[in-house]
Parts: structure tokens; sequence; C-alpha cells
């Protein structure tokens, strides 16, 4: 039980880790304080410079990928899936930035590919495709995350990983419920455009 307890609080604390902050300031930009103001890979493509968005959509991908491995070494898949959602959590409401976090798209995603990888990469497939038709990312990230845990069903993932993806997919689908809202009003930033 307190090796449980032990690896969701430190997925949890993994999440809060600060990367778009981090690499934005390098950069001489606060994403929270320009653009859409979410310190995602986003907005910090689209206000730092592509090289920042990169290195901050890997940062925050790998804070997925170790919770969930962390969880797994604790206690298997099962671990390792809560492990990830509780890093989702720590990226979205960081107790360390007053609960002002970002999305949790790239996080989630690293969850994904080390608990349920096959799906993840069908996940990826829809996530591309939708992109690709909306030229939108917000678009693209709330399909891919809601494809996720349907795919990981199909594929025999078990129930409780399953769960925890749909979890992860239900905090990407609301944390984008503005973009949602902009994109229906044809105020979402495409790609290739400024926020």
């Amino acid at each position: 039980m307190f090796i449980t307890f032990a690896c969701l609080v430190s997925g949890y604390l993994i999440g809060t880790f600060p990367t778009a902050l981090l690499v934005g300031r390098r950069r001489g930009v606060d994403p929270t304080r320009t653009g859409s103001g979410n310190p995602g890979a986003t907005n910090v493509a689209r206000t730092a410079g592509r090289w920042a968005g990169a290195a901050t959509l890997i940062g925050d991908l790998l804070k997925g990928v170790a919770a969930a491995a962390l969880g797994w070494a604790g206690g298997g898949q099962t671990l390792a899936a809560w492990c990830g959602l509780a890093a989702v959590v720590g990226h979205v409401l960081p107790l360390t930035r007053g609960m002002r976090g970002g999305k949790g798209v790239a996080t989630g995603a690293g969850m994904a590919i080390v608990v349920a990888p096959l799906a993840t990469l069908v996940a990826a497939v829809a996530f591309a495709v939708t992109i690709a038709v909306s030229r939108t990312v917000s678009v693209g990230s709330v399909v891919g995350a809601a494809v996720l845990p349907v795919a990981a069903a199909v594929l025999g993932t078990p129930a409780v990983v399953v769960v925890a993806l749909g979890l992860c997919a239900v905090v990407v689908t609301v944390r984008h419920e503005k973009n949602i809202r902009r994109y229906f009003r044809g105020q979402e930033p495409r790609l290739g455009r400024s926020a």
C-alpha cells in the first residue's frame, strides 16, 4: 500500500515539472503570459519557435513515460496507468503553480506509450489525420484522446487500464473546451497561422 501511494504521489510530482516555463524562459518567453497563455508545446512553438515547442513536447511526453515506468516498476501495468494519470493531473493542476497547468496531451501520450503502445499508435494516426483535415492541433488532440481508450479496449487492454485512459481522455477534452468552442466559431488558430 505504501509503495502504491508513494508511486502515485511521485507520478503527480513528476507531472508538475514546468517543462514549458523552463524551455520558454531560455528563449526569453513566458508561455503563461504570451499567446494563448497555455504552458504547452503548441503555445511554446507559436511564441518561442518550433525547436522550443519540440523540446517542450518531448519533455512533457517524458513526464508521462517516467511516471508510468515508475508505476510499472512498483506494481505492474495497472499501477503504471494510474501513476501516468497522476502525472497528467499534476501537469494540468500543479500545486506548485496555483493549479494553472497545461492540457495534458503530451503527458497523457507518454503514459499511454508505456501502458498501451498499440492503442497509442492507433490514436496517433487518428490525431494526425484529424490535424491534416482540420488544420487544428486542439481538435486533433481531442480526437486522439477519445480514440485511445476505445482502441485500447478493442485490443484487449485490461479494463482498469482502459478506465485510466478514459479518464485521461476526459481531462484532455475538458481542458480543450474553450478551444473547441472557438473552433466551431471559426476562431481557433490553425496550423501556419499565428495565435
